[in-house]
């Protein structure tokens, strides 16, 4: 037992500092996980989604300093009795998520290592069954120094994790594990190979045959079946391989720049989540750099989820001298932990990014510009039904003989479909009329 429970304790201790030092590396990363787990259409707690960053920062310290009392055997009940407790809620939030699909990825190692739902419900399964090793063997968890320097240890681990909690919550994360780290093209994260694993689904038709009710499963196809439908249901088997970079886009109301703007030169993008969220002296601090960067031969553009009111309102505010363009909320709180945040891309490649604490820290030596080429006028194809047709036509229909309007300017989609069909549009607009 004593052996069991020695190696009980140092597989829970590792594991514990590991999953709370990745977390505690961004805890800005998991509060959202947290805000996730508290929405309406989870837990239905969200009174507790302003305090999410305030508990992220107490659980991930929490985890680490436990991880840590465990090893140095630092009051062993109270350790062993706290790791339970807390196995025991994060088996639940596990559970809860996978059993009824609500949240997609657990975050319980953030952005190091991706685990489904299952994965982490069976992950802390096998956490609890050590644990309550260490909970029969508790008397066999002995601390390893004497008194004072495991106390001191103690000390310390508490006064280091929440000092680097601090850190990186006033700069950026030590580590970068997301897609958009220093070094990473956003466009070569956006494409999908031709060989990547597509979704496997499988239908479960149910019909009345003879006043019976029959299951048939197919992969999809519509069953030849001598009987009534009654109705189906679909189970994803495999999920279809997702690029590094999703949702990311650089877009006005009526056009997609992505494309655009990730095949330019010496261009500094500030991004801000929400402008009405910007933290104050980071929007006072943009002037001076963004106007620097200008000057010495940068295009600046920012990047928000926000309407162009505030935009409008921020720029007067703080008399900013560039334009913002849409992004999704979701994706910009990836792109850079900072509300601002300011990035530098060289033809979609990350080359600088720092938490506006920083932005002193950005280096802007002179580049030589080539003049902007004029903008060439877009062209829209159209489709009525599948079949081509034009601007005119289009406009030319009865609204109430269509069934639905589809306008596609997704900068990747185009490009795929320009080269499949050797053509140059810059959007596409599809009509589907109703069945007579």
């Amino acid at each position: 037992m004593k052996i069991l429970v020695a190696l009980s304790r140092i597989f829970v201790g590792v594991l514990f500092i590991i999953s709370g030092f990745i977390k505690l590396n961004d805890p800005l990363g998991f509060s959202y996980k947290l805000e996730e787990y508290f929405s309406a259409d989870v837990l239905n707690i969200e009174f507790l989604i302003p305090y999410a960053l305030g508990i992220s920062v107490l659980v991930v310290v929490f985890e680490v300093v436990l991880g840590v009392f465990l090893l140095i055997g630092y009051k062993p009940k109270l350790t062993v009795w706290s790791l339970l407790a807390m196995i025991v809620f994060f088996t639940f939030l596990t559970f809860y998520s996978a059993y009824f699909d609500k949240v997609k990825d657990c975050g319980c190692f953030g952005d190091a290592l991706k685990l489904t739902p299952w994965e982490s419900f069976t992950k802390d399964i096998i956490l609890l069954f050590f644990i309550l090793i260490l909970v029969f063997g508790l008397k066999h968890i002995k601390p390893v120094f004497s008194k004072l320097p495991t106390t001191i240890l103690a000390l310390l681990s508490f006064v280091v994790s929440l000092w680097f909690g601090y850190h990186v919550l006033m700069h950026l994360p030590t580590i970068d594990f997301r897609a958009y780290k220093i070094g990473n093209n956003i466009y070569e994260g956006m494409i999908i190979p031709e060989d990547a694993p597509k979704a496997i689904q499988e239908y479960t038709w149910t019909f009345n045959i003879n006043g019976e009710e029959k299951e048939i499963v197919t992969d999809g196809s519509y069953p030849t079946v001598d009987g009534e439908y009654v109705g189906v249901e679909t189970k994803v088997i495999r999920e279809a391989y997702q690029p590094p970079v999703l949702d990311f886009s650089i877009e006005t109301d009526d056009e997609d720049l992505t494309e655009h703007f990730l095949s330019e030169k010496n261009l500094i993008v500030i991004v801000s989540y929400s402008l009405e969220k910007i933290e104050k002296e980071g929007a006072l601090k943009l002037k001076a750099t963004t106007d620097e960067a200008i000057k010495n031969g940068y295009k600046v553009i920012g990047l928000t989820a926000s309407g162009n009111d505030v935009k409008q309102r921020i720029n007067e505010a703080y008399n900013l001298d560039f334009n913002w363009y849409l992004c999704d909320e979701k994706a910009l709180k990836t792109v850079v932990r900072s509300n601002p945040g300011i990035l530098e891309l060289d033809a979609g490649t990350v080359k600088q990014k720092v938490h506006w604490n920083d932005i002193d820290d950005l280096e802007l030596p002179k580049v030589e510009r080539k003049p902007e080429p004029k903008k060439a006028k877009g062209i829209i194809a159209y489709f009525i039904n599948d079949e081509p047709s034009t601007k005119e036509q289009v406009e030319a229909l009865d609204t109430t003989l269509i069934e639905s309007v589809n306008a596609n300017k997704n900068a990747i989609a185009l490009k795929e479909y320009n080269t499949e069909n050797n053509t140059v549009y810059t959007g596409i607009v599809e009509v589907i009329l109703k069945n007579e």
